[in-house]
């Protein structure tokens, strides 16, 4: 059983996944039984259930590289849902896409919202909407948006098994430039929490210890610093 890595890894370690950049090509898009479903919405579009889409999922579940994929297939701008109420909401469909990032209950503005969604139906749009949690147990005070909310179609990210978390380890490794073998790359499955946000956090941490420690990525240094975690 996976153990939570939070009993070995501080918040500082974990900002260390932060530091390098990613690819967010669809060719480096690792594709599992926990993400197919959203995987294949993104491929089916524009033949879409709606015209605005949700992806739910966890903080580092994919949901960030997909809508990625979908902004380049379908020309749409990316948005932080923090910024609606600074755009121009009618310029922001100018290309009649509009991928609207990390929409969650602290700190929305529901007015905002409503506009963009009642926008969209009115310009045709399509909208791609990104949330670590369902939109439709959101507190709003709004009662027609949180009908809106309620009525979206969603689809959502599940944590990864146990093959997408190995490939997920060794890409991270790979983009690193880190050589990794398969006792390193098991020994941190079977460490780590059960999340694609872990993952990243456990690779960064062992790329900065080696190189803090001028010593190779390995399973020992692995076990060093998760020797803490139970298997």
């Amino acid at each position: 059983m996976s153990a939570n890595m939070g009993s070995t890894v501080s918040p500082r370690q974990l900002v260390l996944a932060l530091d390098h950049e990613e690819s967010f090509a669809r060719e480096d898009f690792l594709s599992g039984p926990s993400n197919e479903a959203a995987l294949a919405l993104i491929d089916r579009w524009p033949d879409w259930p709606d015209q605005v889409m949700v992806l739910i999922g966890p903080e580092g579940s994919g949901k960030s590289h997909l809508a990625s994929i979908w902004a380049q297939a379908a020309g749409a701008r990316v948005l932080s849902a923090k910024l609606l109420t600074q755009i121009d909401l009618p310029a922001a469909f100018a290309t009649g896409a509009l991928v609207v990032e990390d929409v969650e209950p602290a700190g929305l503005d529901e007015r905002a919202l409503f506009h963009l969604l009642n926008l969209a139906r009115e310009e045709g749009a399509f909208v791609l909407i990104t949330a670590r949690s369902s939109l439709a147990g959101f507190p709003v005070s709004i009662r027609d948006l949180g009908s809106r909310l309620r009525a979206l179609p969603s689809v959502a990210l599940a944590p990864p098994d146990d093959a997408l978390l190995r490939a997920l380890v060794v890409k991270l490794a790979a983009d690193r430039q880190l050589a990794v073998d398969a006792p390193l790359v098991n020994y941190l499955v079977n460490h780590i929490e059960r999340s694609f946000g872990a993952a990243r956090a456990a690779v960064a941490l062992l790329d900065h210890e080696a190189m803090r420690q001028h010593r190779p990525v390995t399973r020992a240094l692995a076990s060093e610093l998760f020797r803490e975690a139970s298997a």
